[in-house]
């Protein structure tokens, strides 16, 4: 078993604090769930992977912030992927807390860790129409089942769509619905206090994988680009996202995620040049900021796949690619490329 040093929780301001919940053998280190102070006990926005470290780190914390079990009265899911939903049936079964999550996160649960079989199947057909060579399918369609095990999935009590507000203390938070992570990612606002819980929506450093994938179907990049272009009407002085560090410049930090997936686009119409590529094609030619394709693991290959795909499709969207079916598999060309 990995040993992890336990944080303790950072006081962000009376009534808000901010927990380090470990990401054994994961490059991100941590997820930075938060607790918030309410009249008749606390709220918790995300949890963190089941493991044991992950668990541990979690009790440690509320115990020093004098926040035993059965003063959690509600647990607030940004979004469904194991680092910030992974623990919450173990805190649902040892809290009793309310669990909230979004519709479309709901929508997902069953199929994403109940019963993926569904999902298996289609993910491999989905796989071969992107270009991906027939000996490395059935190893990429799987490569996710392992997270499973860092789940302990649990129905929410609860659903949001966005637009509610949540009154908790001397807090009001506002939900807004911020789609192209994940279909159902939640951030929560409170205008008075000027400050923002930004799950995996805007980081200070690293941008999130913005897949298109047999889930996530649509254009989640350009719903990713339009929840970012929401923010910007917001007046905030301090940013709590859910790794790495708080900051202060959001509007800056807009800028520089926008500006990273324009160069993006523009590399991906590089990688296409004047030669129809499937989506495994373009994935592994253009560069990765952790590494190159053909060392990444069968995992890290389909996230890939699925953020180049993303880019692809908005591409097409945008008219300045085309897309065709030939032998079974799905090209993108250039507009005027015949």
């Amino acid at each position: 078993m990995t040993t992890v040093e336990t944080k303790h929780p950072l006081q962000i301001m009376d009534g808000l604090l901010q927990l380090k919940v470990p990401i054994p053998n994961n490059p991100l280190g941590w997820v930075l769930p938060y607790l918030i102070e309410g009249r008749d006990g606390w709220t918790l926005v995300d949890s963190g992977w089941n493991v044991p470290e992950a668990w541990d780190a979690l009790e440690q914390q509320l115990h020093d912030a004098g926040v035993p079990f059965d003063k959690l009265k509600m647990l607030l899911v940004t979004h469904i992927h194991p680092d910030h939903y992974g623990l919450a049936g173990r805190v649902k079964e040892k809290s009793g807390a309310t669990v909230v999550i979004h519709q479309r996160e709901r929508d997902l649960i069953h199929s994403r860790y109940r019963n993926p079989s569904q999902l298996l199947a289609t993910m491999g057909e989905w796989l071969e129409m992107h270009g991906v060579p027939t000996n490395a399918t059935q190893d990429l369609k799987e490569s996710a089942m392992s997270v499973r095990a860092f789940v302990d999935p649990v129905e929410p009590d609860e659903v949001v769509w966005g637009g509610e507000r949540l009154e908790i203390g001397r807090f009001n938070f506002e939900v807004w619905w911020t789609p192209g992570h994940s279909p159902g990612h939640i951030c929560f606002v409170e205008r008075e206090k000027q400050f923002i819980l930004t799950g995996d929506h805007v980081l200070p450093t690293i941008s999130p994988n913005i897949s298109l994938h047999p889930q996530q179907q649509g254009n989640p990049l350009g719903d990713y680009i339009a929840s970012l272009e929401r923010l910007k009407a917001l007046d905030m002085k301090t940013v709590l996202p859910a790794h790495e560090y708080t900051f202060q410049d959001l509007h800056g930090r807009l800028r520089a995620i926008q500006l990273h997936h324009d160069e993006r686009l523009e590399e991906m119409m590089a990688v296409i040049g004047r030669s129809p590529r499937t989506a495994y094609d373009v994935a592994a030619k253009v560069k990765w900021a952790t590494g190159t394709f053909d060392t990444f693991s069968y995992w890290m290959q389909r996230a890939a796949i699925g953020e180049t795909l993303s880019h692809l499709d908005y591409l097409v969207i945008e008219d300045r690619l085309a897309k065709f079916m030939q032998d079974g598999k799905q090209y993108y060309k250039k507009v005027g490329n015949d």
